[in-house]
């Protein structure tokens, strides 16, 4: 019998992105609606662009981030990793 009360886990996959701020823009403005990335451990990742708006800064998307999916696959989260980098 399985415990009761457990919450399923989100899954992850965890992906380096470096975008100057001229790609990001392409994918603010909608020219771009999907980012393809790999992962670290070398799975190839594709997510919705709308999600760099949560992170990019001045200088782009640059960083390790954490992106969530739901059960079914659909993006969820996106969160940076190395917040001192």
């Amino acid at each position: 019998m399985k415990p009761q009360g457990r919450s399923k886990r989100m899954p992850s996959i965890d992906v380096t992105l470096s975008l100057s701020c001229e790609a990001c823009l392409a994918h603010y403005e909608g020219r771009a609606g999907q980012v393809m990335a790999r992962s670290l451990d070398g799975r190839r990742v594709v997510f919705p662009a709308e999600a760099l708006r949560r992170v990019v800064s001045r200088d782009g998307v640059h960083g390790t981030f954490r992106l969530c999916f739901t059960p079914e696959g659909r993006f969820q989260s996106i969160a940076r990793l190395d917040r001192f980098a």
